[in-house]
């Protein structure tokens, strides 16, 4: 698993295209202020690894990144471009769930931008150190 975390002070999305049947129509955006976006690809090889584990895994990850920016507001996003393999759009779902469920236990407020979707973007990302932090999972 891939992941790319970016601290911004305000992000929102808009659906621009909708690239897969069978997810729901999607037809307005969202906008967040101060808050991690993780631009997450899951990878086949994370198939064949327990599914809590690598949930675990992520959510300790983002959790330290919010932490490390003084925000309690993540914003989870599928973004297939990370890295080669993909792992299956079911098991990417369940995976974003469960670390949603995680994350929302622990008092971060955190949602899902629309799986299924290329999106148009508005990103405002301070430039300090900690506020763009890439990892392999």
């Amino acid at each position: 698993m891939k992941v790319l975390a970016i601290y911004c002070t305000a992000f929102s999305y808009l659906p621009a295209t909708k690239t897969l049947a069978e997810v729901e129509e999607v037809n307005h955006g969202k906008t967040y202020n101060d808050c991690i976006v993780a631009f997450i690809q899951v990878e086949e090889e994370d198939e064949e690894k327990d599914i809590a584990g690598r949930e675990k895994k992520l959510v300790n990850h983002l959790k330290w990144t919010a932490r490390k920016n003084n925000t309690n507001t993540i914003v989870l996003h599928s973004f297939a471009h990370l890295a080669d393999s993909k792992a299956s759009v079911e098991y990417t779902r369940v995976l974003f769930d469960l670390a949603q469920k995680r994350l929302q236990n622990g008092n971060y407020t955190t949602e899902q931008t629309p799986f299924g979707y290329f999106l148009d973007l508005n990103i405002n990302a301070p430039g300090f150190s900690l506020a763009r932090i890439w990892a392999s999972l």
